[in-house]
């Protein structure tokens, strides 16, 4: 008995030590962060210090940033279908047909102050939150963290300084705001509430839009979708411009990779669109302002007929969606959930 509870003891003492490893605490570079940030930011030394060195270590969140894998071929394939699939289906419509009419009031006023409309609010809360059921689990410290100091480095890729941008914007947010670092809870990306705002885009671009003198971005739907609008009419949302138009081709004119090489930033006018090949109809001959070809691949176009790609011609207002999250399918997917809730609805 006594050399088991010997054991017993030295694994304790193991244990905690491993626990006390992955604090952040004994991580010098991240010492010496916070001594600068507290310095920068006129920030009580020791509270910065506290604050960070409870950070722990994320595995899980150091893998989930990893890029993706190329497949055999050495392509990476993507599948729009597949993608719509994750954010388009029943119980997230008619989550989002129960939370439209229970904030109509704060979407109608937001639509007409910012000039974004009720159905890409909605489509954003759904895609990011489900209406506020999934905000995330991570501590948003230990997530923000691990990716400011453990980042999961490539030759090409490495992040860590926009995350410790963002850990010190963080930092400075909940210090003004008397609230407990160690307290809220989001995405692995340190990502909150139910917009999902990262801390510089809370600091920017959140409001009081229940007027109740605070932001709240978990709690209350009204500052979500205020603060959704206001980030939208910031990146500069023109009211009453399509997302999109549908688009064909004439394969005679067609030169798909010029009409692809600028990605998703709007960068040709109607003539220029036309000139390379693309084909517009309708509304869409009348339409003021830059567009985009948005392709949308479905896989592997080679193991399948059915995996052609899609093509749609993104305006401007689709581009300031993808400034919520760099993805013409992320921004497809808003738009289209968008729609179907509304649909519902009526």
């Amino acid at each position: 008995m006594p050399a088991i509870a010997q054991n017993s003891s030295k694994n304790t003492t193991k244990n905690q030590a491993l626990i006390l490893s992955d604090r952040y605490a004994s991580n010098e570079e991240a010492m010496r962060f916070a001594d600068d940030v507290a310095e920068r930011r006129n920030l009580d030394k020791e509270w910065v210090r506290q604050a960070i060195g409870q950070a722990r270590f994320i595995p899980t969140v150091q893998r989930l940033m990893r890029p993706m894998q190329p497949s055999a071929s050495g392509v990476i394939w993507k599948n729009w279908r597949v993608y719509r699939s994750r954010f388009i289906d029943n119980v997230r419509i008619q989550a989002g047909v129960k939370f439209w009419r229970e904030n109509s009031a704060a979407l109608e006023r937001a639509e007409a102050e910012f000039g974004v409309p009720a159905e890409i609010i909605v489509g954003i809360i759904g895609v990011e939150t489900i209406y506020g059921r999934d905000m995330g689990t991570f501590r948003v410290i230990d997530a923000l963290a691990t990716l400011a100091f453990d980042f999961p480095k490539t030759p090409k890729r490495d992040r860590s300084p926009f995350f410790r941008d963002e850990l010190e914007q963080f930092l400075s947010l909940t210090n003004r705001s008397n609230v407990d670092p160690l307290e809220f809870r989001g995405s692995y990306a340190g990502a909150m509430g139910l917009g999902q705002f990262m801390p510089s885009s809370w600091v920017k671009y959140a409001i009081d839009f229940d007027g109740n003198g605070k932001v709240d971005l978990f709690n209350s739907p009204t500052d979500a979708i205020g603060s959704v609008a206001n980030y939208f009419k910031s990146f500069g949302w023109k009211t009453g411009q399509p997302t999109h138009y549908p688009v064909s081709f004439d394969a005679v004119r067609l030169d798909k990779e010029a009409l692809l090489a600028p990605d998703i930033l709007p960068t040709f006018n109607i003539d220029s669109f036309q000139a390379k090949g693309a084909v517009l109809r309708g509304e869409a001959l009348n339409h003021i302002g830059p567009l985009a070809l948005i392709e949308l691949q479905n896989g592997d176009p080679a193991l399948s007929a059915g995996n052609a790609q899609q093509y749609v011609a993104g305006t401007e207002n689709f581009y300031v969606i993808t400034r919520y999250n760099w993805s013409s399918y992320y921004a497809m997917s808003v738009i289209d959930l968008g729609a179907e809730v509304k649909a519902a609805l009526k």
